[in-house]
């Protein structure tokens, strides 16, 4: 072929190229996040709105060129038919790039099937069960498993005078790999469970296992039950019947005592240790940043884990889109988002590039009044922590 013919093959792929790219970057952008919006876990939908839209509004509505349009479908909670549902509806009805949000693992677990035929990015955002990621290849998650926050405060109990411990956790995935995970870390440790029990997801009496974890005088209490109504539910009962004054102390997931429900469980919550990604006070410039913003755009709310997870999973999209110059099919989003790091309110974050999970780091804090107000104040950590439920 002539030079002069072959220039031109090159400067006609060339300007080809460059059209494509610019009507990508025209292109909006569509997120779809399907979220607890109503119901007994509001809450967290409107905490990971809340971040996800902080992140937004810090980008100027916009990420590699693309205009960003949020889409909100409310699940409801616990209603993996509703979820997929609105999942459905998402990707064929509204025709958006990216899934995200997935505030509880059924919901999760109801949309990967979508994800995968669909071949979508899906960013989980608080979803916590182990297995999640490994139902299609199109999953990311930027919150945390319950065995990477499990494991680290079963290690800290077996060193700090627990030897025997009762475990209660709700009956549904999370809990389950709660479970598996205490018994594992502090029987490995030395440790010995002398009871356990799952409690129902929807509307627990713990009035009956409260008594049960009392008659059997453990030195704690491991608890994991759905942060929110069920924390304070689960506090006032073990106020109410003097646990703590007869010497059984409470060890649990950071969910139990995240700044949402602080205030409401009160002074009960002094001096628990728990073990979580994120405190409200995390000592970072990015943190005094995050928080600040945060109290600015929603000052009726407390910035807590899930609503930086919102605004990291937001993060990672429009990371990710840097790298591919804007372009959101999946198989070419989930390869750049792979290894992905940078420095979160919570500290440095990456995504496995084998799991597709979140690596981080993971905080022991204690609760104590910082200025009057109750708070998680961190006192120790496990840099680098990955996923323990996968091999």
């Amino acid at each position: 072929m002539p030079i002069e013919k072959s220039i031109a093959c090159l400067l006609a792929t060339l300007g080809a190229s460059a059209l494509s790219m610019s009507a990508l970057a025209a292109d909006t952008l569509k997120i779809g996040m399907v979220l607890p919006m109503s119901g007994p876990f509001a809450a967290y939908g409107k905490q990971i709105e809340h971040g996800a839209r902080l992140y937004l509004q810090q980008s100027g509505g916009s990420f590699a060129g693309r205009k960003v349009e949020l889409i909100v479908k409310d699940d409801t909670g616990i209603a993996p038919e509703i979820s997929k549902r609105a999942a459905q509806e998402l990707v064929v009805k509204d025709k958006v790039d990216v899934l995200a949000g997935f505030g509880l693992t059924p919901s999760a677990l109801a949309a990967a099937a979508i994800a995968t035929e669909a071949k979508k990015p899906m960013i989980v955002m608080n979803a916590a069960a182990s297995v999640i990621t490994t139902k299609s290849n199109y999953i990311l998650r930027v919150s945390h498993t319950l065995p990477q926050i499990t494991a680290p405060i079963a290690g800290w109990a077996a060193k700090n005078r627990i030897k025997r411990v009762y475990i209660l956790v709700a009956d549904y995935g999370p809990g389950h790999d709660a479970e598996a995970q205490f018994k594992k870390t502090f029987t490995a440790a030395g440790g010995e469970v002398i009871g356990e029990v799952r409690t129902p997801v929807k509307n627990p009496d713990f009035a009956p296992f409260l008594q049960k974890i009392k008659d059997a005088k453990p030195d704690a209490v491991f608890l994991f039950v759905p942060p929110g109504e069920q924390t304070v539910t689960f506090m006032k009962g073990f106020a109410e019947r003097d646990l703590a004054k007869n010497g059984i102390r409470i060890v649990a997931t950071g969910d139990l005592t995240e700044e949402d429900v602080l205030d409401a469980v009160g002074d009960n919550a002094l001096g628990i240790v728990t073990s979580l990604q994120y405190s409200e006070v995390h000592n970072s410039p990015e943190n005094k940043a995050y928080t600040q913003a945060y109290r600015k755009a929603y000052p009726k709310d407390r910035p807590n884990y899930m609503s930086v997870s919102g605004f990291d999973g937001m993060q990672l999209i429009a990371r990710t889109l840097d790298k591919t110059g804007g372009d959101a099919s999946g198989d070419t989003f989930v390869a750049a988002a792979k290894g992905l790091a940078w420095i979160s309110p919570r500290g440095p974050i990456s995504i496995d590039p084998e799991t597709r999970d979140i690596v981080q780091t993971i905080y022991i804090r204690r609760v104590e009044k910082v200025a009057g107000k109750l708070q998680n104040v961190e006192f120790d950590q496990i840099a680098n922590f990955k996923d323990p439920g996968k091999p």
